[in-house]
């Protein structure tokens, strides 16, 4: 008996037609409409004076390239952004402020806080500055989404390091205060590189010192680092206990966005309690969304208080993402997640931002410092497009003088 055996259908062969392409029409699609199309028009907006300047500014300390370069803005020696595998790595290649009294000329100031003392566990955070500036210069000053160029339409310098003591907490405490505190009183920015989570109160307590008004945090974290003592000492599980102490920073304007899973000691979770602080967990951010999420921590945060402190520790994101830091956690945020709760909290205005946790011998591929790079510079363009940079300075009403 035969078998019926279907026929092969094959183009090549003649014995189906091939299908012919659909062309699919998308009425609501309208390119004049997107951020892709509006970001292209918005840089044709954007200045090129401040380009201008660093180039000629190149050529005249560099001195003039070879006669067989056609491109004679090209100095001899690199000077500036350009090339961005050499020069000397400050943060973005911005210029470098020997005399830190000179910070009082910029919008904004970069300090870097190499102290991985009050670690735990896995330290290396003392190389954190050094990591982030050094893979800082991969990025340039422009953003496309915001249409921001940070040359143009900013001035950021590099003001070093912080001295801190490897084998004294209070000692760089002291350091740490005293020198954001003189960047504060100056009317630039402070933005702090660290560094392990310890630094954010003494960062926190170098500006409360300089101010009479209040003062509220934003702390990105999987951590709730909010216990008196760790170790018997004030280590990075313990900054929000004391940043809350101070007379104008009240725990009820801490707000805490991504705290979860199974490193958050108990002793802390107790204290915030006691402290009526605010806790939102990742299920949290993913039942209300990332645009409720922002409204909810401004809305606490700027709640009778007349600016905001942004504390970023990139253990916040899934470790997968930033395996280069002292205490990392699976089941954090996304990266686009976190920068988008980022940006639209720091468009209100910030009186300072750290970036804390980050641990370049645990990260051989520099992501983990790239990511710190970004949330840099995703809070600076955040605050340059809503112009809300320098929107701290009317709390500068107790500026120290060294």
């Amino acid at each position: 008996m035969m078998s019926h055996q279907p026929v092969r259908s094959s183009r090549r062969a003649g014995l189906s037609p091939a299908r012919s392409r659909v062309r699919r029409h998308h009425p609501d699609f309208n390119k004049m409409e997107t951020q892709g199309w509006k970001a292209l028009e918005a840089e044709a907006e954007l200045s090129g004076k401040g380009w201008g300047r660093e180039r000629r500014w190149a050529l005249e300390m560099g001195l003039p390239g070879a006669d067989s370069l056609t491109d004679k803005f090209i100095p001899t020696f690199a000077r500036g952004e350009l090339p961005h595998f050499a020069g000397i790595n400050t943060f973005l290649k911005a210029p470098y402020v020997e005399n830190v009294r000179d910070v009082a000329k910029y919008d904004a100031a970069v300090v870097g806080i190499p102290f991985d003392s009050g670690t735990t566990y896995r330290p290396g955070t003392r190389f954190g500055p050094q990591g982030v500036r050094r893979i800082s210069a991969l990025y340039t000053p422009y953003n496309y989404e915001m249409g921001v160029d940070l040359r143009e339409q900013m001035t950021l310098c590099d003001a070093g390091d912080v001295f801190t003591i490897p084998a004294n907490l209070e000692k760089s405490f002291d350091q740490i205060s005293r020198g954001v505190s003189h960047v504060f009183s100056s009317g630039a920015l402070p933005v702090m590189i660290g560094g392990d989570h310890s630094i954010g109160f003494p960062c926190v307590r170098g500006i409360a010192e300089c101010t009479s008004k209040r003062i509220g945090i934003i702390h990105f974290d999987r951590h709730i680092d909010i216990q008196e003592k760790d170790l018997d000492e004030r280590m990075h599980t313990t900054p929000w206990f004391w940043a809350t102490n101070l007379p104008n920073v009240s725990p009820k304007n801490l707000v805490q966005l991504g705290i979860g899973g199974w490193q958050v000691p108990r002793d802390g979770v107790k204290e915030a309690r006691k402290r009526d602080t605010n806790v939102l967990t990742i299920d949290d951010i993913e039942k209300i969304g990332l645009e409720k999420t922002a409204e909810i921590a401004l809305e606490l945060a700027w709640k009778d208080a007349d600016a905001v402190y942004i504390s970023f520790d990139v253990d916040s994101i899934d470790c997968g993402f930033v395996p280069g830091t002292g205490w990392p956690e699976p089941g954090g945020f996304l990266p686009r997640e976190a920068l988008k709760i980022l940006g639209m909290v720091a468009a209100e205005g910030l009186c300072g931002l750290e970036v804390v946790e980050v641990s370049p011998p645990y990260d051989t591929s520099d992501i983990t410092a790239l990511f710190g790079v970004r949330v840099i510079v995703e809070a600076l363009g955040s605050m340059v497009a809503h112009g809300k940079l320098g929107s701290h300075k009317h709390m500068i009403d107790k500026p120290v003088a060294y």
